[in-house]
């Protein structure tokens, strides 16, 4: 799963590079470089038939919740909905059908598990192999009412089984969605289930990834600063990449 990930770019340089009508957001979110569940993210999203970049809360919050406490504590176990189910899942399936986004990142963590042929839990960043590019993951999005008509904006990571050298740190990955994709994906008229599934299933996912150990600091939410995306060395025998 990608349960903490970095946004180190601003505004503009996003709006940029995913080549963005324009933003909905009266002011930028500060750069973080250890985004938790439940922070405010930005996301990338159809808005009248232009793309625009908006923000969310990380963790879809399920439609059924009533009170703020409950939709809260429910959304750190939303911020990943799997590619496999999540057209069926209850939580997920509407806002796949009609509100999909992309989450652009600058990296995303990862930490090893026991399976793999690292040291269980020693941490990684995976980013672009191009200096300074951003990772366009592929998301959904959903607004929840509270019933005193409190409005939330929430959004939750695609996952998809981890290919290559990622999947010798840990079984999943995020959907990075390639850009001849992003017109599909983010055009809310296209609800027809099998051809969105179509669109999430990319050629050589792990394209233009690159995967490096990190220090635990990223384990602390607390530190946030570029020091906790520096490469480290590991002992031998372990195989970097």
């Amino acid at each position: 799963m990608c349960g903490r990930y970095a946004q180190a770019q601003g505004m503009d340089e996003i709006v940029e590079a995913f080549e963005l009508d324009g933003s909905l957001l009266e002011s930028a979110l500060p750069l973080n470089w250890n985004i938790a569940p439940t922070n405010e993210i930005y996301i990338i999203r159809d808005e009248h038939q232009s793309r625009v970049l908006d923000s969310a809360s990380w963790g879809i919050i399920a439609p059924w919740e009533k009170s703020l406490t409950k939709a809260r504590a429910s959304q750190s176990h939303a911020i990943n909905a799997r590619s496999e189910s999540v057209f069926e899942k209850p939580t997920f399936r509407s806002a796949f059908r009609t509100s999909r986004c992309l989450i652009p990142a600058s990296g995303y963590y990862e930490w090893a598990s026991a399976l793999g042929e690292f040291p269980p839990k020693q941490p990684f960043y995976i980013t672009s192999e191009n200096p300074g590019g951003l990772l366009p993951m592929a998301g959904i999005y959903s607004r929840w009412k509270s019933e005193t008509g409190q409005e939330i904006q929430c959004a939750a990571i695609i996952t998809r089984e981890a290919v290559g050298k990622l999947a010798t740190i840990h079984s999943r990955m995020p959907v990075m969605m390639p850009q001849e994709r992003w017109e599909h994906w983010l055009d809310p008229k296209e609800r027809e289930i099998d051809h969105l599934i179509s669109v999430m299933k990319i050629p050589e996912p792990d394209r233009g990834l690159r995967a490096y150990p990190i220090s635990t600091q990223v384990n602390v939410v607390a530190n946030n600063g570029p020091e906790i995306i520096k490469e480290i060395e590991l002992g031998q025998p372990q195989t970097l990449f």
